[in-house]
């Protein structure tokens, strides 16, 4: 039985699934370079005053951020088609109208920020405000959402699709 707390599935194209494992592979590859890299910094001699050491040191913690984020990313992602729905779901490109100017369209992918490599369209993720306010939503629904800006944007949804990129 579901909680309700489940973060909704991150799909990914096979190309798109590919490149990331590729990325996740070589980050892992390199990380005896890394390594030999600090302890080759450490033996200059004063820590403190070291940059190259502690340079070294930040693009370590970077890289095994990335490996843990790749591999949970990978570990939980669907490979394929996204499911056509009904509704507005992650994974869709979404053409939507602000305010009730129907010449005012954007054309954007609601989806993981992973998958923007993947694509020339901007993405949104479905966890931003714009995301949440259309998440559901169906073709001619108007939402409203809250910017970061506090300002109140309201939105229609013209058109929703699978995404195949």
């Amino acid at each position: 039985m579901s909680n309700g707390n489940e973060a909704p599935a991150t799909w990914l194209s096979q190309d798109a699934y590919d490149r990331l494992k590729a990325e996740l592979d070589e980050l892992i590859a390199n990380r005896p370079i890394i390594a030999a890299e600090i302890n080759a910094r450490r033996e200059e001699g004063d820590l403190r005053e070291n940059g190259g050491y502690h340079a070294a040191r930040e693009e370590q913690g970077k890289a095994e951020g990335r490996i843990l984020y790749l591999k949970e990313l990978l570990r939980t992602a669907q490979v394929g088609e996204a499911p056509t729905a009904d509704a507005v779901a992650p994974g869709m490109v979404v053409t939507i109208y602000f305010d009730d100017d129907a010449d005012d369209t954007e054309t954007f992918l609601l989806g993981s920020r992973e998958i923007a490599s993947t694509t020339d369209l901007t993405v949104y993720s479905p966890e931003s405000a714009l995301g949440k306010a259309i998440l559901g939503g169906k073709a001619g629904q108007t939402c409203t959402y809250t910017a970061p800006s506090g300002a109140d944007i309201k939105v229609t949804v013209v058109s929703f699709e699978p995404f195949s990129g």
